[in-house]
């Protein structure tokens, strides 16, 4: 049966289509957990979440609840969210600080940061039993890898597998330019994100990430209404400045789909994916100017021009991560069911870059990405409708053949041929990682 099982799966992707039961399937969501999520690097936190000893934050790691935290010796420690004494989760909360060790609110075992057994209370009892601080399950689990690229922490629940800058390959460009826009080389977190669940499947919001041929369908209307009043603001300044938040709305109706096609994308082993194409949102302003100023001194001239020609619009990295560096953006998928998806919305700062441009980012995360704006809430009501149609017995397959055949080899890369940004490529390089992944 199982056999038989694993031949449908590999069944399930052809070059240019999936059966649909990739996406509702319960069982085929159980084996994506233990396969993909559970096995490959995914991403808890950044090290700016945690910047004191006992600082703590929780996340998901497939089905796994995990804390990210902070050890006496300034060492960031990623453990398992569970007291091995009876299985109480040893944080509730989503974050916090621990003070000098952890505490289980059941039984009062304590633990030191990186998860060892501290104190077992009136240990006596144990005497004579393998309950103590020489066996190391009493201690908290440790996720089995733990890496820290430029202060963005992941994690792997499994022994093996590729480090992780081998596992990220050419997609670690989203962490190297969002840090190198800095002046100090560094990001910093902003200590709130926004949480949004989806009623989908967690691959409907990944395979949105990269499809260029919505934006100017979906997020039309909006577009339309911010371009609109664009142009009332510009008769009115009579040649002055528009506010640039505007342009971040109107550039989905003014960039049309054939646009669209002028950008590219180009697609990696393990499923990742960039689209290229950084949508120049830099206008020529005082603020600008004034960042220029302090990137050349802390940079250099050539460096300087290396750091803001990077072409990049958003970067993908599979399964779990949906990265936009040059307005310092990063989406988390924390998939809950077969139906629901969380996804956490982090914005960062620049680390020495003036108040001004981290607000003009700031403004492109709560106009964009925020779970009020009609951006996002367009987006949620085509997930939906997309997982209820799934589900439906309208049909078996989901067509991924826009511009199939016209891919181009770059070595281990595949991208999307001159003029066809809107290509389907990235779903295909993604539903090709999945099969690769959920092979036994």
């Amino acid at each position: 049966m199982l056999k038989e099982r694993e031949a449908d799966l590999s069944r399930m992707v052809e070059p240019d289509r999936v059966r649909k039961e990739v996406y509702t399937d319960q069982q085929i969501f159980e084996r994506e957990m233990e396969r993909i999520h559970e096995t490959v690097w995914i991403y808890v936190g950044h090290e700016s979440q945690v910047p004191k000893a006992g600082d703590y934050y929780t996340a998901l790691i497939g089905r796994q609840p995990m804390i990210l935290v902070r050890g006496s010796n300034g060492k960031v420690n990623v453990l398992y969210n569970r007291c091995p004494h009876r299985g109480n989760m040893i944080c509730g909360d989503t974050k916090g600080n621990t003070g000098e060790f952890f505490r289980c609110s059941y039984h009062a075992w304590t633990f030191h940061h990186d998860g060892k057994l501290k104190n077992i209370p009136m240990k006596d009892a144990y005497a004579g039993t393998r309950y103590g601080k020489d066996n190391p399950d009493c201690s908290i689990k440790k996720a089995a890898r733990v890496e820290n690229y430029r202060g963005f922490v992941f994690a792997s629940l499994a022994s093996d597998g590729p480090s992780l800058k081998t596992f990220l390959g050419k997609s670690i460009v989203a962490f190297d330019d969002m840090c190198d826009r800095a002046p100090e080389g560094e990001v910093e977190v902003v200590p709130n994100c926004f949480r949004v669940i989806q009623h989908s499947n967690w691959k409907l919001f990944l395979e949105n990430q990269l499809d260029a041929l919505h934006p100017s369908v979906v997020h039309q209307s909006t577009g339309r209404a911010a371009h609109e009043v664009e142009k009332i603001l510009a008769r009115k300044a009579k040649g002055g400045a528009v506010p640039l938040s505007y342009h971040m709305l109107s550039a989905f109706a003014t960039v049309t789909i054939d646009k669209w096609d002028d950008f590219q994308t180009i697609n990696y082993p393990y499923g990742h994916c960039v689209l290229t194409g950084y949508m120049g949102l830099r206008p020529q302003d005082p603020d600008t100017l004034a960042y220029d100023k302090i990137m050349l001194k802390a940079y250099g001239k050539k460096r300087f021009e290396e750091i803001i020609g990077v072409n990049i619009h958003h970067v993908l990295v599979y399964p779990g991560l949906s990265v936009q560096s040059p307005l310092q953006q990063l989406r988390a998928v924390r998939p809950l069911g077969v139906d629901r998806t969380l996804t956490e919305i982090w914005h960062f700062r620049l680390k020495g870059a003036p108040e001004a441009i981290y607000r003009r980012s700031l403004a492109y995360y709560n106009l964009v990405n925020s779970p009020a704006t009609l951006i996002n809430a367009d987006d949620l009501e085509n997930f939906w409708k997309c997982h209820q149609g799934l589900s439906s017995d309208g049909g078996d397959w989901v067509s991924l053949g826009r511009h199939l055949g016209r891919d181009l080899k770059q070595g281990d890369a595949v991208a999307s041929g001159p003029k066809m940004g809107t290509s389907e490529a990235p779903m295909r390089n993604q539903m090709k990682a999945w099969a690769k992944y959920m092979q036994p």
